[in-house]
């Protein structure tokens, strides 16, 4: 059952026990926001993704120049990283938990606040087209483990073993200390998010990851959760996150930098913001990375992180650049 029929006779059933209509008053929330500025020096269309990941961003911006939607340049573009088989921190090859399992994590986000996401799924190799199956196909939002995977080969995806030679190999040396104990930068960097802005102005968004390497069977971070990992608005913008996840949950860190942008703040500054959040919660202990990036209505862009090192990658009609990003601790 696709997702619209089913709110469609939701929606009938609830409209029919409804005599008049509700009118709500606005807020004084509501009448204290600016209008939000989408016309004066838009750089549109734009992609832009966690880490130098050149190649995904290649592909998101073939997709746009080429007329296509937000929607398929963000699938498409983490879809790259996915099937990179050198990259083992995402999708097939990624490194297992301590178990020897790999089990991937992604969503996705349409201009409408459709959304899909599926958590802990094993044998699958482009979580990420699962997630938009979840979002397009079904009434949900999440699918888990099992019950994901099974939906994935309901949908015709094939099983195919993870696990590649390299990262069997690292996991077996890793087990000899079974030392769980993330590097800044290295086993932190671990997901690919992206944004984009069609020449339509719409913005999408997707995140994908094989999450922490030898975390614990079960172990799932903020990257496919909506509001944590990734957020998208169409009328403000959109922000992802890449990092330790569990300090991004507590702050639903994507959603804070978005809403934050809704009240006039620049992508740049409510990056700012939403790191130090978390640094504020975490007075002392500053040993791990946390980095966010966001992109307004107007295809302004932003990034900020807790340790020097995390760069982010940008494809407009000027150029494609990898960019370093300002962090809250300098080297």
């Amino acid at each position: 059952m696709q997702r619209r029929k089913f709110l469609k006779n939701s929606g009938a059933l609830t409209a029919g026990m409804l005599a008049t209509p509700i009118i709500a008053a606005p807020s004084d929330y509501e009448k204290n926001q600016k209008p939000i500025d989408t016309q004066s020096n838009a750089t549109i269309p734009i992609t832009i993704c966690t880490w130098d990941f050149g190649n995904a961003t290649a592909k998101a911006w073939e997709v746009l120049s080429a007329g296509g939607s937000s929607l398929d340049a963000v699938h498409q573009g983490v879809m790259v990283e996915e099937n990179n088989l050198d990259n083992q921190t995402v999708g097939n090859g990624g490194r297992p938990d301590r178990d020897g399992n790999v089990t991937l994590d992604a969503c996705i986000m349409d201009k409408d606040a459709n959304c899909g996401a599926v958590l802990a799924i094993q044998n699958i190799a482009n979580p990420i087209s699962v997630a938009r199956k979840v979002m397009e196909e079904t009434p949900h939002v999440m699918l888990v483990g099992k019950g994901a995977e099974q939906f994935a080969y309901e949908q015709g995806f094939e099983k195919q073993n993870l696990l590649t030679e390299q990262s069997k190999k690292e996991w077996e040396e890793w087990k000899k200390t079974s030392q769980y104990k993330p590097i800044i930068n290295i086993e932190n960097h671990d997901t690919i998010g992206m944004l984009a802005i069609d020449e339509k102005g719409d913005i999408a968004g997707a995140c994908t990851t094989s999450g922490m390497a030898y975390k614990m069977a079960g172990r799932v971070g903020d990257s496919p959760i909506i509001g944590a990992g990734l957020f998208v608005d169409n009328e403000v913008g959109g922000a992802t996150a890449t990092g330790v996840g569990e300090e991004v949950v507590r702050t639903v860190g994507s959603f804070l930098i978005v809403e934050l942008m809704r009240q006039g703040k620049s992508p740049q500054e409510a990056c700012e913001e939403g790191v130090k959040r978390i640094i504020d919660k975490n007075k002392d202990k500053q040993d791990f990375q946390i980095g966010f990036i966001a992109i307004n209505k107007k295809g302004e862009t932003g990034a900020y992180c807790i340790h020097p090192g995390f760069t982010y990658r940008t494809y407009t009609k000027d150029g494609h650049l990898n960019n370093p990003s300002g962090s809250y601790l300098k080297s």
